[in-house]
């Protein structure tokens, strides 16, 4: 019997563990002190992100390192072209649930927009950047979405109709992902604005969408060189 590799035991592990701690913070922190909650939280907020579900279903569905294919990365789009298309659907709504549940963690305990934004954008410094895998993960774009889904539906769902619009227009994900960060950002920004949600919210809009946009600073090379893989052409073993 082949033994899985050291990544999916602990992650394996630590996946309760993590739960556990959802649940003992929700129950136990009300009536703390904001430090306190801010130091159960947020930590449980980068964990959270540090499962790469991308990473663990390749692994157990094909045997392989999404990570030695493709883009290298363990998002849903390098999983699209590793593992296929269920395996991206699975991946694509746990990776969008991570930022989600952040979100819903921070309001349920802490209450405070600024404590929302902090933890969206650790669960998304988690996800990019995991401890379990040595901190290559993925791009962030669905786990992103997840948490600026909870806090501002409307950019949420801006963001998304341009990301679908540019893919479907272009044929590249990353390009659609980079354009509908950016458009994103300008609506979070503009409905802020306009006293739609919190202007606190503008600065997880920014940071988010330059943390993105880093995250894809090779695809934005390969698209300029025409090198990029459009979507729909299979990944290819990593040289």
């Amino acid at each position: 019997m082949i033994r899985p590799p050291t990544s999916i035991i602990i992650q394996a592990i630590a996946i309760p563990f993590i739960i556990a701690g959802v649940v003992a913070v929700l129950l136990t922190m009300d009536g703390q002190s904001e430090a306190a909650q801010y130091g159960a939280v947020m930590p449980l907020a980068y964990l959270l992100g540090s499962i790469s579900w991308g990473y663990m279903l390749v692994q157990w569905k094909m045997g392989v390192d999404v990570r030695e294919y493709g883009s290298g990365r363990t998002g849903m789009a390098n999983v699209l072209r590793t593992g296929g298309t269920k395996a991206a659907a699975v991946v694509l709504t746990l990776d969008i649930a991570k930022g989600v549940i952040a979100v819903v963690i921070a309001r349920a305990v802490i209450g405070t927009s600024a404590a929302e934004v902090t933890a969206a954008l650790i669960v998304l410094a988690g996800h990019n950047w995991p401890v379990f895998l040595q901190f290559k993960g993925g791009r962030g774009i669905l786990t992103a979405l997840g948490g600026l889904a909870i806090m501002a539906p409307v950019p949420a769902i801006i963001a998304t109709a341009t990301f679908f619009a540019i893919t479907a227009w272009s044929r590249y994900i990353s390009l659609g992902s980079v354009i509908g960060v950016m458009i994103g950002a300008v609506a979070v920004l503009a409905l802020a604005l306009a006293g739609w949600h919190s202007n606190t919210y503008m600065v997880y809009g920014f940071i988010a969408c330059a943390m993105l946009v880093w995250q894809h600073r090779d695809n934005i090379q390969r698209i300029r060189q025409g090198s990029e893989r459009r979507l729909g052409h299979p990944a290819t073993k990593a040289e």
